[in-house]
């Protein structure tokens, strides 16, 4: 049976064979979706084809515990785990990243509200079977900088970035030691939804939380405030920094390090993905939103709790200047995935 024949089975066992399809776009992975209506009832399929190495139940296992946080993860209305098939409750289009430029002035109550759905989360006991999102492995996905946004995926800067690696590692481990929350690790206006008819936290809807794992509280309110795909304006960053503190009774300055550590550690990774996801795979426009990223680390590296590494990093790394960003756009699609 083709990928398609097999969607089309389980819709119809589903209840949804009649349904309308029409293609929703997709993320940055391998799955695809679709959004469907049925006598003016709407759902999504989500197809995550296992041989790309796709895995739907991570997502069901953080879905259910979301919801049983009373937080707005979908409703998993019929699953196919082999195949790589779910059937999703319809959340509908009002991402964050949509609503905000039609509707500036709800900016800072979305944000807000945003952070709440963090404070409700990192007030509760994770799910059981996480893995830890820990400095090794941050040392290790920060290097993807050296190896595609500075090198462009050429056998190059190999020994600068396994002596920045080493370097990282040990800051990271000195300085980030409390893993104690579900981190969604991709928490941005592009994954959150506004819905206004529900209360409370639950106003958000949640999306693309399946590679989630156990780490520090800062790393999703860093993924929010500092998105690569658009601007946040800095007092409001700072604003919900100031509110997530005092809504945890929590010492700002202790926290904002963490914050500027896990800053930097995400907008090195960010910097590789972006570059690869431009040179293996041909998504040309994620180049585009390097330079946001660079800025962001530029703030970050500022901190003194990155003084370890700094130096090195801006001698290493070279600025995402029109020759650099036009270089990577040259190599668009040219690099043959391993």
């Amino acid at each position: 049976m083709t990928r398609d024949e097999i969607a089309r089975a389980f819709l119809s066992e589903a209840g949804w064979g009649a349904a309308r399809r029409k293609p929703l776009a997709g993320d940055a992975s391998n799955r695809r979706y679709e959004r469907l209506s049925l006598d003016g009832a709407p759902a999504v399929l989500m197809d995550a084809p296992p041989e790309k190495g796709e895995d739907v139940r991570p997502f069901m296992h953080i879905a259910s515990y979301l919801q049983s946080l009373g937080l707005s993860a979908p409703q998993i209305l019929a699953s196919d785990p082999v195949n790589g098939f779910l059937l999703l409750e319809d959340l509908g289009d009002a991402l964050f990243a949509r609503v905000i430029p039609d509707q500036p002035g709800l900016e800072t109550s979305l944000y807000t509200a945003a952070t709440d759905v963090l404070l409700a989360l990192h007030a509760a006991e994770p799910p059981a079977g996480l893995k830890v999102y820990d400095a090794p492995l941050m040392a290790e996905l920060a290097t993807l900088s050296y190896h595609w946004y500075a090198a462009a995926g050429r056998e190059t800067h190999g020994a600068e970035a396994a002596a920045f690696q080493s370097a990282f590692r040990d800051v990271l481990s000195a300085q980030i030691t409390d893993f104690s929350a579900l981190i969604q690790r991709d928490y941005h206006a592009e994954n959150l939804l506004w819905l206004p008819e529900r209360a409370g936290a639950a106003r958000v809807g949640l999306l693309d939380f399946q590679d989630a794992m156990l780490g520090h509280p800062a790393y999703d309110l860093v993924s929010l405030m500092q998105d690569a795909r658009r601007d946040v304006p800095a007092d409001l960053e700072d604003a919900m920094i100031s509110h997530y503190c005092q809504c945890r009774g929590i010492q700002r300055e202790t926290f904002e390090a963490a914050y500027a550590l896990l800053g930097a550690q995400r907008n090195l990774r960010i910097l590789g993905v972006f570059a690869r996801l431009s040179l293996h795979f041909g998504k040309l426009h994620y180049i585009d939103f390097i330079p946001r990223v660079w800025y962001y680390l530029e703030r970050d590296l500022a901190h003194p709790a990155l003084s370890g590494v700094r130096s090195q990093l801006l001698s290493d790394l070279p600025e995402p200047t029109r020759d650099h960003l036009n270089r990577l756009k040259d190599a668009c699609g040219t690099i043959p995935t391993p």
